[in-house]
């Protein structure tokens, strides 16, 4: 089954829209949660966790038009981390906690290609032309979603460790690379993904739910919204997967 989740097919995919807020931790309540090989990359003695609620249409193998990809909704909690290659290069990725979505083929196929973790949700989203609210209803309720963005404001949370916008901008997601650890070999396996235009738009959320910070892994920290931003409209592919062995 792990040879199926090494990414072996390069994947095409449009972002319809997609919000993506970063929430902020102490370093050692993240750390426990990394496989060997990441670290975490780090502001401030700060770790990140990133909540991405994207939109996604015509998603397929590269080889495929589009007409022919499926669309679905889908929330991935992703913390950001660090990987050094056998090279000695030091790449910036996610690492995947657990995935959402409201589709039943990428919950099914999702699962046999990756370790993405999907789990099958509800959704209801709404979008105008100044807001875009979710609301997202999980099984086990550990990842219920409640928020909105207000699209016509664009401003750093309160609080938030990002001295400025632009360092905000460099957690904004997706980073260039997404790491996986397959237990069976000790190695990781990094996807890269591709982009050929990229305009994150800050805004303000109010958050009325978010049930994945209230499980024990969190128990000891108080999670820091730390930036919000928006896009719409993005092209977006990922190459194969690569698969380098640990130490």
């Amino acid at each position: 089954m792990y040879f199926l989740q090494r990414h072996a097919m390069p994947i095409k995919a449009r972002f319809e829209a997609s919000l993506v807020l970063a929430y902020a931790f102490p370093a050692d309540v993240l750390q426990p949660l990394l496989p060997p090989g990441l670290t975490l990359d780090t502001y401030k003695d700060f770790g990140f966790v990133s909540l991405a609620l994207v939109h996604t249409r015509e998603l397929r193998p590269a080889f495929i038009p589009g007409k022919l990809g499926i669309s679905y909704f889908l929330s991935a909690y992703r913390i950001f981390t660090r990987y050094r290659t056998q090279t000695g290069q030091t790449l910036r990725g996610l690492r995947i906690l657990r995935s959402d979505t409201n589709h039943w083929a990428m919950r099914l196929f999702g699962n046999k290609l990756t370790r993405y973790r999907y789990q099958l949700s509800k959704w209801d989203v709404q979008r105008t032309k100044q807001s875009f609210s979710v609301r997202i209803s999980t099984p086990d309720h550990q990842a219920n979603v409640h928020m909105e963005a207000d699209l016509s404001v664009s401003a750093l949370p309160p609080g938030s460790p990002f001295d400025d916008l632009d360092v905000a901008r460099d957690y904004a997601g997706p980073l260039p690379y997404t790491f996986d650890y397959e237990p069976q070999t000790h190695s990781i396996i990094r996807v890269e993904g591709v982009r050929d235009v990229w305009n994150p738009l800050p805004v303000t959320v109010r958050i009325h739910r978010n049930g994945f910070f209230e499980q024990d892994l969190f128990r000891n920290a108080q999670p820091l919204l730390a930036n919000a931003f928006f896009m719409e409209n993005v092209p977006y592919a990922w190459r194969r997967g690569i698969r380098e062995k640990l130490a």
